[in-house]
């Protein structure tokens, strides 16, 4: 029979391993280190909204014959007056991860269950007003809870977690790829500190045509053993006055542009699925769809 127990640091590596393994599933070529996992499980200092909000976390590993087969990490949200009105008195499986069955780990179903008792046993405990769960790792891209996880999600399902929230589109393209932007008479290209990363915005002498934000930065240097020349489009508008001159190509050349300069060799973009125009540009751009993710995952157990 599988254990299910308290994750101990002896278990980083193997820890390691089972969130690489998922990782790799979602965003091609990267991985992270131990120490990334490890700071993780004590705090995300990217979330610095609603980070400083969680009372408490849990990490669960289940084991057998000293593998471990599958792991949680839970997080509760304080009940005080500070925390966000969506997050107070909530718990949250923050991510769930476990092998599926294979010919030599046949029994990990079992274990995968188990963990997943394991987990509503302590949501019970904590007696939070709301019990949620996700996918989010410590990883470019990796939130929510991908298609490229079935697994994953008939464990959520079976355990009574239904999807409540939105779906969102994850893509990736090679800069090599991207147009390059053709000079335009009579626009001007400003870059700045924009709200998530730099901004490249188009002006006119009628004003501003649009902009793009890049994020050349998605990890801590010291915390990524794999990944490198990653980067993502962290904003991209353009005016509706301008919709439909391909404005968001052009922009999109100079961010690639930009981001050969800082090293980077890929870039990631993210939509709404329903955002179909939206879609349809990154995709005439030279994005290919990675997979999508669906997030937002609340308990209605039946």
């Amino acid at each position: 029979m599988p254990e299910v127990r308290p994750f101990r640091r002896d278990d980083r590596d193997q820890l390691t391993d089972l969130v690489n393994t998922h990782v790799a599933a979602v965003v091609p070529g990267v991985s992270v280190s131990v120490n990334t996992v490890l700071s993780a499980l004590e705090r995300q200092p990217e979330e610095f909204v609603t980070d400083p909000w969680v009372g408490e976390r849990v990490t669960l590993v289940a084991e057998e014959r000293r593998h471990i087969v599958a792991a949680a990490h839970l997080k509760r949200y304080r009940a005080d007056d500070e925390v966000g009105a969506d997050y107070r008195d909530a718990g949250e499986i923050d991510w769930f991860l476990w092998h599926p069955p294979a010919s030599f780990r046949p029994g990990t179903e079992q274990a995968a269950d188990l963990l997943m008792s394991a987990c509503l046993a302590c949501l019970a405990r904590w007696n939070v007003r709301l019990r949620r769960a996700s996918g989010d790792l410590p990883a470019p891209a990796v939130y929510g809870l991908p298609r490229t996880w079935p697994h994953v999600r008939a464990a959520y399902e079976r355990a009574g977690f239904r999807h409540t929230g939105d779906t969102e589109v994850i893509l990736l393209a090679r800069l090599a790829d991207l147009p390059r932007p053709e000079p335009r008479p009579g626009v001007v290209v400003e870059r700045t500190v924009g709200e998530c990363g730099t901004r490249f915005t188009a002006r006119t002498d009628a004003g501003t045509v649009g902009f793009v934000e890049t994020d050349a930065f998605l990890a801590r240097p010291e915390r990524h053993a794999r990944g490198a020349g990653l980067a993502d489009i962290a904003n991209l508008h353009v005016e509706p006055a301008h919709h439909g001159e391909c404005w968001e190509h052009w922009l999109l050349g100079h961010a690639a542009d930009w981001l050969g300069l800082c090293g980077a060799d890929r870039v990631l973009a993210y939509e709404p699925a329903g955002d179909t125009a939206a879609l349809a540009s990154l995709l005439a751009a030279g994005f290919r769809e990675l997979t999508r993710t669906d997030r937002g995952w609340e308990h209605h157990p039946s």
